[in-house]
């Protein structure tokens, strides 16, 4: 089952990451529909439900500042493939949805997760995604290897 994505044939801009994870595709397919607030979100703020076509929130905080994103849920693969809409403000995607495709695949004793983040406003937007991604995805790594 798949949602409706938004149109992105204007925003040309994208980006791909490739990142062995020590966590299985099980743990990281829980992590991105369900755990955000064990990885990424601030405590207390994820609404979250974990369902194609359902929307969520949650907030991400640094230097007291707060980070509101946004979005729904496109398609579900179960332990294989996420797809979700991701909207933030100034400082991120400019309120522009964009979509964030997410694969898992075992290699060895390993996963490796596939990221691609399609649509951006621009390559400033872009650009500041590409050096969080790594960032955001080795917390991911470090707090769900022990599951």
């Amino acid at each position: 089952m798949a949602a409706n994505a938004p149109d992105l044939t204007s925003r040309l801009f994208n980006l791909s990451v490739d990142r062995l994870m020590t966590a299985s595709p099980e743990v990281l397919y829980k992590a991105w529909t369900k755990q955000f607030d064990r990885w990424f979100a601030a405590p207390g703020t994820l609404i979250m439900e974990g369902l194609v076509n359902t929307p969520f929130f949650f907030e991400t905080r640094h230097e007291e500042q707060r980070y509101p994103h946004y979005g729904r849920f496109l398609s579900l693969e179960q332990d294989r493939l996420v797809e979700l809409t991701w909207v933030t403000g100034a400082g991120g995607t400019k309120g522009a949805e964009t979509v964030v495709r997410v694969e898992f695949e075992i290699q060895g004793s390993a996963t490796l997760l596939r990221l691609f983040h399609a649509g951006f406003p621009d390559a400033e937007s872009r650009d500041r995604h590409e050096q969080a991604w790594p960032m955001v995805l080795a917390q991911l790594d470090k707090v769900m290897a022990a599951e």
